[in-house]
This record gives structure tokens, sequence and C-alpha cells, in this order.
């Protein structure tokens, strides 16, 4: 059935069935309003069949896709610290933080499952660091998968998964419009977090994202972050609150 006028993009989302997606982009403690956005949709009974997301994306993400619902998601991001996600370690290489702190918080709050298993279609993506390409992981174990679209250089290390050596995927697609397409999606929710990262290496997929943007197979997303720092967990509760003011304004 063709969306009424008068539905307005929740018709147009209801029309997508099983093809509607969401997009979750990367931005440290700003991914905190996406728990805001998940909200809103839970609200109007709008439930993507297929989520994919880079690094505090994919966390988010990742999470949904499991079937924890948003309210339980917020109590638990609002209780969080940094050390839910990594510890410093005591033998740095190439990051000061270990992922495995990461994996024992998803073994905690559900265990490790293979990303297969999930009762909602998911995929993370991260950045191959020799040919500097995105990599689309939709397959294998749930922390995994986590561990190598956070891996911030520097700050994690790199996770190798078949072979291929693997970091933060913002690095060259921080808002992944294409993986939800390139898994099936026929309309895709982007919520967008912060820029493209500002290298000389994304400006080609950077472009290539924006393209994407403004299709209209595609409804963005954009919370308010004025005032707001992408690594402090203080305003957590006030960026949730952004995240549902910018999803319904868009609804509106």
């Amino acid at each position: 059935m063709a969306a009424r006028p008068e539905d307005g993009v929740l018709g147009l989302w209801r029309e997508a069935g099983d093809g509607l997606a969401l997009a979750l982009g990367g931005g440290g403690a700003l991914g905190a309003a996406h728990v805001g956005v998940l909200d809103v949709l839970s609200e109007h009974r709008i439930r993507p069949r297929i989520v994919v997301g880079t690094s505090a994306g994919a966390i988010i993400g990742g999470a949904y896709a499991a079937g924890m619902e948003p309210r339980v998601m917020g109590s638990l991001i609002q209780r969080a610290t940094w050390s839910t996600f990594g510890v410093l370690t005591l033998t740095p290489r190439l990051g000061v933080l270990d992922t495995a702190a990461l994996v024992a918080t998803i073994e905690r709050l559900g265990g490790d499952r293979l990303i297969e298993d999930l009762p909602i279609r998911f995929g993370a993506v991260a950045t191959d660091v020799k040919t500097r390409t995105s990599v689309l992981l939709d397959r294998g174990r749930i922390s995994e998968a986590l561990c190598a679209s956070i891996a911030v250089p520097g700050l994690f290390p790199p996770a190798r998964i078949d072979g291929q050596w693997l970091v933060d995927g913002g690095m060259m697609a921080n808002l992944p419009l294409a993986s939800a397409f390139a898994m099936g999606a026929t309309h895709v929710i982007g919520v967008r977090l912060t820029p493209e990262w500002d290298s000389l290496r994304v400006l080609k997929t950077g472009s290539e994202i924006e393209r994407l943007e403004r299709q209209d197979s595609v409804t963005m997303i954009r919370p308010d972050f004025e005032g707001f720092a992408q690594w402090s967990r203080r305003d957590v509760p006030a960026l949730i609150q952004r995240g549902r003011e910018a999803a319904k304004a868009v609804i509106a």
C-alpha cells in the first residue's frame, strides 16, 4: 500500500517494511543520542529490520539488533563508564586501551552471540588498514565486530578478522548508508552524529555518503550537539534527549 500524503515520513517507513534500515553513525559519547532516536521510533512502532552501525553506532545498533529495548539501553548507558568499553593496558603497543572490557560487558549483558543469530539483521562497519576501504562485518561473533568498529587508532589496538587488520569504521564511513543498502535496504534512516573524518583519505567516500544522504530513499536525522563534547560522558542524559528531539522533529 502506498503511503498517503498525510502519513508523512512515518508512512514512508512503514511502506518500506522489511526493507527499512537504520544507519547509526559514530561519534564517541555522542552515540547516546542514538538511544533517544530509537526510543522515539519505538513509540511510533517503527522497527527497522536492518541495522548497521559505525563505532559508537555499532555498539548501540548491536544492542538493539540483539533485542534490547531503548529504555533499558538508556538506563545502562547512563550508568556506564569508559571502563565498560575499555581499560588501560599495562603493555600498550598499538593502543592504550584493552577491548577485553567490552567483550566482558557483552558477555554479561546477554552473551557473545553470532551476528547471524540475532533477531534483527546487523552489520558493523570497520576500516581495513591495508586497503583503506570500508569492511562490513555481518557474520561471526558480535564482540569481534564491535571491537573492530570502535578501534580508534592509538586508543584501541586494531582487530584481526579473516586475515584483515581492522580499525575504526569512521576513518572511511562514519555514516554507513552504503552498507545499509548493501544489506538489502530499500529505505534508510540515517542518524549522523559528526561529519566524516577530516582526512584527505575520506574525501572520496565522504562525497559519496553526502550523495546518498540526498536521495529520496534516505531520511536523515541530525541531532544538535552544540555545546556538547564528543568524549565527555557527563551529558549522557541530555544527549539522549537531543536524539529524541531530532527524531520527533523529522517525524513532525
